[in-house]
């Protein structure tokens, strides 16, 4: 598979005017879906609201005609939202700017390298930890528009904790009409898809919201009270850059481009299930690093593939790239021609459609089995990421998320790693197809069980070699990868019986080891006679050198 093929340009090849009008029906019912998400999700972010559409016409475009996948759509989204805040609060629109260009030049790398299929190394426990974590960040982000909340004059409310602090300092000055409206969203946004799924919840719940507020002259805060709203076109903008801000906002631009690239695999693999169809990661990580470079540069946010909205756009006929990028240009209209509307919408609605984007993403049935099922230290991982993500940011909780993991499985390998000789009376470890096997006076056999890293290297050197022992059969059949660490204690074994003149012998090294063994010039200086395919062989020589 080529590492750039975008699918647009394959699709086009054998494309008709029925393709067209699935994709165009397609496009316009997920621009419709998407209108009210990239406006809320831009809030959430601490950003205007029209940079939610701005990434979903730009990054949804560009990813469209470059993408690996037929169906994909981009834009917005609620993973990005506690990240971009973060930085907002501490940069300004600038940072911004710079960490999501770095991130877009992070996965175009990565695309390059052909890296896509490492993201399958992160932890399910991990990505569900800090998912989850994001969903309880948005929902206690959005507590105060919901209710309709003042804070105190020169509030510090940027960190979730601080949010939530706030909260409780406040809750004095809850605004009940605020809350009803807010309360009548949240039915409708439940109750709505029972009735039509062709037409979006959010959008009714939006449209309800505004008469609402509008008919009964309610004193609840529309987006229009807190933001300019602005119908002008996504404009060209290099950022001002520096070396310090730079350095400094790597570990954002990093978190950013490993988000963006799991949810649009992720994405990627759903839709590829739906349609029967294989995506190209590379192609697709390249064509997110592109998307989110000119989003930052035409005053976007991160945009990654949106799950749900590309699981709209195959439900409603989409058939290839075309329907996103019919997409984008239909919420480019939208913007023109009715964004100084979006001034009315109430801000409790806005809360509670992301309260809902925050439900839907929690998996928090696939939280509560893991910490019913899986081993502890899972659970460990998973509750631990969970809380960083909660109390501190998404890159600390990733960060120390991934360690932690990393530790946990080098323990458990380590664990599962010994190292057992053979006795005359184990007559199960000399057993082969019901033939006990003869082992030679004053020669020893270990049977090595695991891999040999080196967290394993003290198992390794701690081999008890008896007195008067002539031969040592190493048998490492079960061995399926050794490191130097571990091999540099296997040396260490072997010349320790050197100098008792005690021959070492190899049965059955797997192709890894034997590498590695090769390599280092272990191999050689064993002596290519000392490696044996089986058992067998090994101990037949070890017969001949004990007589």
């Amino acid at each position: 598979m080529k590492t750039f093929s975008p699918k647009l340009f394959s699709e086009l090849k054998n494309y008709n005017s029925k393709k067209l009008l699935s994709d165009v029906v397609a496009g316009i019912i997920v621009a419709i879906i998407a209108l009210p998400l990239s406006i809320a999700l831009a809030i959430a972010s601490g950003v205007s609201p029209e940079q939610g559409l701005y990434t979903a016409i730009v990054a949804g475009f560009v990813i469209a005609f470059l993408g690996g996948s037929k169906v994909n759509i981009s834009g917005p989204t609620a993973a990005f939202a506690t990240i971009v805040a973060g930085i907002v609060a501490a940069y300004g629109t600038g940072g911004l700017v710079v960490a999501t260009i770095m991130a877009g030049i992070i996965l175009i790398l990565m695309g390059v390298l052909r890296l896509g299929v490492l993201i399958k190394y992160i932890p399910y426990t991990i990505t569900t930890g800090f998912t989850a974590g994001i969903a309880v960040t948005i929902v206690i982000g959005q507590i105060k528009d919901f209710m309709g909340l003042t804070f105190p004059e020169g509030a510090h409310a940027v960190e979730t904790m601080e949010k939530l602090s706030c909260v409780a300092n406040s809750i004095a000055t809850v605004n009940w009409q605020a809350v009803l409206v807010g309360v009548i969203a949240i039915l409708i946004l439940i109750l709505w898809p029972k009735v039509s799924k062709k037409i979006p919840g959010s959008l009714i719940a939006v449209v309800a919201g505004v008469i609402i507020v509008k008919v009964f002259n309610l004193k609840v805060n529309t987006i229009g009270d807190l933001y300019t709203i602005s119908r002008s076109l996504p404009a060209f903008s290099l950022p001002d850059v520096n070396f310090k801000m730079i350095g400094e906002l790597i570990p954002s631009a990093f978190t950013i481009a490993i988000l963006a690239a799991i949810e649009s695999l992720l994405s990627c693999v759903v839709s590829d299930g739906m349609i029967s169809d294989r995506h190209n990661s590379n192609t697709e990580l390249i064509a997110q690093g592109a998307g989110n470079i000119c989003s930052g540069l035409f005053g976007g946010i991160p945009a990654t593939g949106a799950i749900a909205r590309t699981a709209a756009n195959v439900k409603n006929g989409g058939k290839t790239p075309v329907a996103g990028i019919v997409h984008a240009i239909v919420l480019l209209l939208i913007l023109v021609v009715l964004m100084p509307y979006a001034a009315w919408i109430p801000m409790p609605v806005i809360a509670a459609v992301l309260f809902i984007v925050a439900y839907n993403m929690s998996e928090w049935r696939q939280f509560v089995k893991i910490c019913k099922t899986a081993p502890k230290s899972d659970i460990a991982v998973l509750a631990l990421t969970f809380v960083l993500t909660v109390v501190f940011d998404l890159v600390v909780a990733i960060e120390i998320g991934l360690l932690v993991a990393v530790i946990m499985f080098m323990k458990r390998m380590a664990d599962v790693t010994h190292i057992r000789p053979w006795t005359e009376a184990d007559e199960a470890a000399q057993s082969d197809n019901g033939r006990l096997k003869e082992i030679p006076d004053k020669a020893q056999v270990f049977e090595i069980n695991g891999p040999m890293f080196f967290a394993t290297s003290e198992i390794v050197s701690s081999i008890p070699v008896k007195t008067g022992t002539k031969v040592v059969i190493l048998r490492m059949r079960n061995v399926p990868a050794l490191d130097v660490s571990a091999l540099e204690s296997l040396n260490k074994v072997y010349d320790f019986c050197s100098e008792k003149e005690i021959e070492v012998l190899f049965s059955h090294v797997n192709e890894q080891p034997l590498s590695v063994m090769k390599k280092s010039g272990f191999y050689d200086k064993a002596g290519q006679d000392k490696f044996m395919s089986n058992i067998d062989e090994a101990l037949k020589k070890a017969k001949n050198i004990c007589k």
